[in-house]
């Protein structure tokens, strides 16, 4: 089996790293919920890329199609409940740019 390939170049080298058990456990369970290879999750920590773990990116298109729902709703009633709505989809807004803007410092 060849190696993974990152953009031009062939990941082809090898390091060994002793852990704990509770560490490699800890790794194990970070990596699976970030839906990556230890190899990966680890790469992407040490060089500052961004990690994203699954139940992130699924709140953020859960709550992109809450507010979606809602603006419907708005829209809809022609804008009844327009206080009331309004002061949802600022806090929807507000909590996906948090978690999108956490993301980006892991």
């Amino acid at each position: 089996m060849p190696f993974e390939k990152r953009g031009d170049e062939i990941l082809d080298a090898v390091i060994n790293v002793r852990l704990t058990k509770t560490e490699k456990a800890r790794l194990i369970e970070d990596a699976d919920l970030a839906a990556l290879s230890m190899s990966e999750l680890v790469r992407r920590r040490y060089f500052g890329r961004p990690i994203l773990a699954n139940a992130d990116q699924a709140m953020i298109r859960e709550l992109r199609r809450l507010g979606g729902l809602l603006k419907y709703l708005h829209n809809e009633t022609g804008g009844v409940l327009h206080r009331d709505t309004a002061g949802v989809l600022a806090a929807l807004k507000a909590y996906i740019e948090r978690l999108s803007h956490d993301r980006q410092k892991n």
